[in-house]
């Protein structure tokens, strides 16, 4: 109570907040983190997860963290978007074991924050004035933004992975087609590729690290492929996934297909550079318009103004 009575001393706490959160943004963007151990960390869980599922007799133990226990304990988790709430993850990177336990926790804690800052600084530091309605209009739009945060951060982080994949994918079936003339296996060519690409596409090395090891431990290797179709919401990914599931069913030769794949999507996306560059035009038409074209007026037509000007005055 003391704190919200003093408006100034509430403000420094929010400002000295600010500032820490960031500085440690700051901080963990210019981190430099091993991509190859995380994705090497990440291999060896899937693996032992696999390993541990194709036990029968052996009971799974698992060391439940606290998000997953209060994830248990509140029941946030629901059967029938279970599934589809692992793909989202996945699909954004996130493939920790208590990753979903995270998201339902800060999609139940974010409103909650969001409201408590925004009672402080509406009552505490007078924002919105004296208006009830503007109050509660603060309030509520502060409960809904920290409701749908983690959505917004999730389909970012999505999306920018998705477009990594798009970029790296042609290069890595280049890469995938070299192998597979050398005679390597499906798996073996995979995780050959995900070693070569380790610190150019740690997208894509990540998912062919993952499909390679689906495909030496799942009793069936058409699943291991459909899950990275499921994992990598992208067409051309899905037409990958097709081409090998034809390959592994029927025995076509799986140089040829990829080959013929590989040159397709470098070419599309040589056609989506140049719509790209037949854009720029159109695009730099309104700045040119609206911060060029006064400097230039202003250079041509200011002499001659201020001359009438001083033309006017004298007489």
């Amino acid at each position: 109570m003391a704190l919200l009575s003093n408006p100034q001393t509430l403000f420094a706490a929010l400002v000295g907040i600010a500032t820490f959160a960031a500085v440690l943004t700051v901080w963990f963007a210019l981190l430099e983190r091993d991509r190859a151990r995380a994705r090497l960390r990440l291999l060896q869980r899937r693996r032992e997860e696999l390993q541990q599922s194709a036990g029968s007799t052996r009971r799974r133990r698992t060391r439940q963290k606290l998000a997953e226990r209060l994830v248990a304990q509140l029941r946030l988790a629901r059967s029938g978007v279970d599934e589809r709430l692992r793909d989202r993850l996945a699909q954004a990177g996130l493939r920790a074991p208590a990753a979903k336990s995270v998201y339902l926790l800060s999609k139940l804690a974010g409103p909650l924050l969001a409201g408590m800052v925004a009672l402080l600084l509406v009552y505490g530091l007078g924002m919105g004035g004296k208006s009830a309605t503007t109050r509660l209009v603060i309030l509520v739009g502060a409960v809904v933004a920290g409701f749908y945060l983690p959505d917004l951060y999730l389909s970012n982080r999505a999306a920018k992975r998705r477009q990594a994949l798009q970029r790296q994918l042609p290069d890595g079936l280049d890469l995938l087609v070299v192998c597979a003339e050398a005679g390597l296996s499906l798996d073996v060519a995979l995780t050959r590729v995900a070693d070569e690409i380790g610190k150019s596409a740690p997208e894509l090395a990540e998912e062919f690290g993952l499909t390679a090891v689906e495909l030496n431990f799942m009793p069936e290797r058409r699943q291991a492929l459909v899950n990275l179709g499921r994992r990598v919401d992208l067409p051309a990914m899905r037409g990958v996934v097709n081409t090998l599931i034809q390959t592994e069913r029927y025995g076509t030769p799986l140089a040829h297909s990829l080959r013929v794949l590989a040159s397709e999507f470098r070419e599309e996306r040589l056609l989506k550079a140049e719509e790209r560059a037949a854009r720029l035009p159109a695009i730099l038409t309104v700045p040119m318009i609206v911060f060029i074209l006064p400097a230039l007026f202003i250079v041509l037509v200011g002499p001659a103004i201020l001359d009438v000007y001083d033309n006017l005055i004298k007489k």
